[in-house]
């Protein structure tokens, strides 16, 4: 059996659990952790190697490590992220979408 992705961002669902119930329930509390072998990539194909990239899967790790999570386990999110709105949201994640138009063949 494969099992793939980020363990860090695939948690269990627990209805109204809390966050030690979530752990507790994860994979790796399982019978079967022992058993599983690891292979690790050697290169983030879905990342381009600029700086700005780089800091992003970095704070990504960070978030699933729980290491920029505070007290009242809010994440705070850089600025250069944040939306004002569904379009700018749209726009940011298809760039140019705007832009595109309609060509009778």
């Amino acid at each position: 059996m494969v099992f793939g992705g980020d363990f860090h961002q695939t948690l269990s669902v627990v209805p109204k659990g809390t966050h030690q119930q979530v752990v507790a329930a994860s994979l790796c509390r399982g019978n079967l952790w022992g058993h599983i072998k690891f292979l690790y990539p050697r290169q983030n194909m879905h990342l381009g190697h600029s700086e700005a990239n780089n800091q992003h899967a970095q704070w990504l790790l960070e978030i699933g490590a729980g290491s920029t999570i505070d007290n009242n386990e809010i994440i705070q999110v850089p600025q250069s992220m944040v939306c004002a709105n569904l379009n700018g949201l749209i726009n940011r994640i298809y760039l140019g979408i705007g832009n595109s138009r309609t060509q009778d063949n």
